[in-house]
């Protein structure tokens, strides 16, 4: 498959595939904004599971060292209590993608709150919330080889 994507960047015709699939960025641009996307698909597909603490876009994060998201978990011991925090932080680049691409790498550390490691259950339950998690994943991954290729974004 990446010879695929390497040809189709040689050739000149993925970034036209590319937007003629997704062709519009999304208007999730704030962390606040951010905050309220994650969380209706939270209540929507993983009402059980304990509140986030904080979701933001995150500068820090480098596609090129294939961190496109993050997600962390603390506790504190606050008098007799144990807190606990979730956090989740997507990479900065996200801000200027189709919203598809947004709601993958969304699901895929939400999924990160039931199931730690990248295994079967892991892969399913994105499906579930993502019927077109792979899908999208690759094409992901295809616009990051080619914005590595070419350092001109598509959105």
């Amino acid at each position: 498959m990446a010879e695929q994507v390497q040809r189709l960047i040689e050739q000149g015709t993925l970034s036209d595939r590319l937007l003629q699939k997704y062709p519009t960025p999304h208007a999730v641009r704030t962390d606040r904004a951010l905050y309220d996307f994650v969380t209706e698909a939270k209540d929507r597909y993983l009402r059980n599971t304990p509140g986030l603490s904080r979701v933001a876009f995150d500068s820090t994060l480098h596609v090129e060292r294939r961190a496109l998201g993050l997600h962390t978990r603390t506790s504190q011991v606050q008098g007799i209590k144990l807190k606990s925090r979730r956090e989740i932080r997507i990479a900065a680049v996200f801000r200027e993608m189709p919203v598809e691409f947004l709601r993958m790498i969304v699901v895929h550390e939400l999924a990160h709150l039931k199931e730690l490691e990248h295994n079967k259950a892991f892969y399913q339950l994105c499906l579930h919330m993502e019927p077109d998690y792979h899908q999208l994943e690759f094409d992901l991954r295809a616009y990051l080889t080619w914005l590595a290729a070419t350092d001109k974004p598509l959105w």
